[in-house]
């Protein structure tokens, strides 16, 4: 007799079941977004920091988010959201349909599967994302905000309320299954703090760096400082590689180890681009690295951000981490760079790991750099 229960069952995991994609904020399965959370500025209601803008596939530029940001019915949370949805039938599910994923931040929410203090933060890369894949496709979602997401084992989609005063930076991929194994050892090299994760067997064998990844995330390491538990090969202090998403849009990923020991973005993203770079990151730091214009390509720090008539603040206000080219590079219409990761300008930093993901495109370019109202000049 086929009962009600197994009948449920099929139809949440049965082929009908949507792909492991980025979503936008009308749930349409997109190749990519960005998405640009305001800050909280003063005097305005705490729901001002909430608010957010997309930019996707579909998009001439930014368009206001439909809701708020931590709303699960918009992009961010029909897209992480994708990861507790399956909370009640995984233990369930097939090898064809098991899913893994990854959960990274320097700055962990309370709990998670991986029991480490705050102290280890400073011994992990200055990196922060999620990876979500199944058999077939999945996303990687780069971002700059502390304590996201939430753990998956008992949790929900919810954006932390230590995320809306400053304003916080997405960037959100879809890419097919045989990509994720160069986006994990891209991870290996970046030594994220693992706090939540799993990559099941069926998944494991056809991405060995993405389960090595997750098992160093868990090994506690009582002899090893967490920065050695990843056997990063000596060559490996810092690799970009081109990756290609599932509609065919290339990326490029910036990503650097402890081992580097320079500036991301002047020692190397700007040389590598052949560009002049504006950087905005998070300036409420010590050892901020000032603009620099000593050799070759120059790297201008943002000072203040303009998203709109009404939307006007410093970078000081701003968490985000994001680098525009000056100039659009538009004799072949590709247009300029943009580049959104997880790693700010400052000294510290230098000796940690960290990257970004960077695309030509001229309608993403136009967006970041009209959003520069002003940067400091070099010295």
């Amino acid at each position: 007799m086929f009962s009600l229960g197994l009948f449920l069952l099929y139809s949440v995991t049965g082929s009908s079941a949507s792909p492991i994609s980025c979503y936008n904020d009308r749930g349409e399965p997109v190749d990519w977004y960005y998405l640009y959370k305001l800050p909280h500025l003063s005097r305005t209601p705490q729901d001002e920091g909430l608010k957010y803008l997309l930019m996707d596939t579909r998009s001439e530029g930014w368009t206001e988010g439909l809701g708020l940001v931590n709303e699960s019915t918009g992009a961010l949370g029909r897209t992480v959201g994708q990861l507790y949805e399956q909370k009640e039938v995984w233990f369930h599910l097939s090898s064809d349909n098991e899913i893994a994923y990854i959960l990274y931040n320097d700055q962990k929410p309370k709990g998670g599967v991986v029991n480490r203090s705050d102290g280890d933060r400073n011994e992990c890369g200055h990196t922060k994302g999620v990876v979500l894949v199944d058999k077939a496709q999945g996303f990687w979602l780069v971002h700059s905000t502390p304590h996201f997401p939430p753990a998956k084992e008992g949790g929900e989609f919810s954006y932390p309320s230590s995320g809306i005063t400053n304003g916080q930076n997405f960037i959100c991929v879809t890419y097919p299954l045989e990509r994720f194994q160069t986006i994990g050892e891209q991870l290996q090299i970046n030594q994220p703090l693992v706090y939540d994760c799993n990559v099941p067997d069926s998944l494991a064998s056809v991405l060995p760096s993405m389960a090595q990844v997750c098992k160093r995330g868990k090994d506690k390491g009582a002899n090893a400082s967490l920065s050695h538990s990843y056997h990063v090969s000596p060559h490996s202090s810092n690799r970009s590689i081109s990756l290609t998403s599932l509609a065919g849009t290339d990326f490029i990923s910036f990503a650097k180890s402890a081992s580097f020991g320079n500036d991301l973005y002047h020692s190397w993203v700007a040389p590598a681009l052949q560009s002049d770079l504006l950087v905005q990151f998070w300036r409420r730091s010590e050892g901020i690295l000032p603009s620099d214009c000593s050799q070759g390509w120059k790297v201008l720090d943002v000072k203040v951000i303009s998203l709109g008539e009404k939307t006007t603040f410093r970078s000081t206000l701003d968490h985000s981490k994001w680098a525009v080219s000056t100039d659009s590079a538009s004799r072949d219409r590709a247009g300029g760079w943009v580049c959104v990761g997880d790693i700010n300008r400052n000294e510290a930093e230098e000796k940690r790991g960290g990257g970004t993901v960077c695309k030509r495109d001229a309608t993403v370019w136009k967006a970041y750099r009209n959003a520069v109202k002003e940067s400091y000049p070099c010295q």
